[in-house]
């Protein structure tokens, strides 16, 4: 059996990730799903060990240094990583695994695995529709909010460095189009090396 696929879906803050990604969860109820570390607060009714495993920075740093993380980045002052155990394992079964990393992460992650990963950037249709997602949750402060979109302008001049690119104008058509990337990946020969002599 060939290693799982580990799809990683990037874009910018409030462009709809989390949303796209519970809707592949449901298409693809066997996927793996490799929960992130942050030293950022939770938000809302979020959970440790849930949506994310929440750390102090000190916490984190020793998980740098003890090579328990796959890639880390820092995004508007907090870090943000993939431990490296629960994903090599569902990898190496053959499991695919979906990842919503930060921009740096999705291009550290695909020089780590060059084959095994994918790399999907999610757009939002316009600056405006992102800004007003943003104003939409009710948790962020005007400067978070001007912070989040000067860090969205300059993500998205680095789309060119991921695999492919999904605009998401509708959630469903979104899902879509992420469903036919993973399948024609999943269809690429060289994942199939020896269908052949199965025949």
């Amino acid at each position: 059996m060939g290693k799982g696929l580990i799809i990683s879906v990037s874009g910018p803050s409030g462009v709809g990730k989390g949303t796209v990604l519970e809707k592949l969860k449901e298409i693809f109820p066997g996927i793996g799903h490799s929960i992130s570390v942050t030293t950022r607060a939770p938000r809302g009714a979020e959970q440790d060990g849930v949506e994310y495993y929440f750390r102090t920075k000190e916490q984190f740093e020793e998980m740098i240094a003890a090579g328990d993380i796959v890639e880390y980045d820092q995004y508007v002052g907090n870090y943000y990583g993939t431990p490296s155990k629960p994903l090599r394992a569902m990898s190496e079964a053959g499991t695919d695994v979906l990842l919503d990393l930060t921009i740096e992460g999705s291009v550290a992650l695909k020089e780590k695995f060059p084959e095994e990963a994918i790399t999907i950037f999610l757009l939002p249709t316009s600056f405006e529709e992102l800004e007003n997602r943003l104003r939409g949750r009710g948790t962020e402060t005007e400067e978070k909010i001007s912070q989040r979109m000067n860090t969205a302008r300059s993500e998205v001049k680095r789309v060119n460095e991921f695999d492919y690119v999904v605009i998401n104008d509708s959630l469903e058509k979104a899902v879509n189009e992420l469903v036919s990337i993973i399948t024609a990946e999943k269809l690429k020969t060289y994942r199939n090396t020896g269908i052949e002599e199965k025949l």
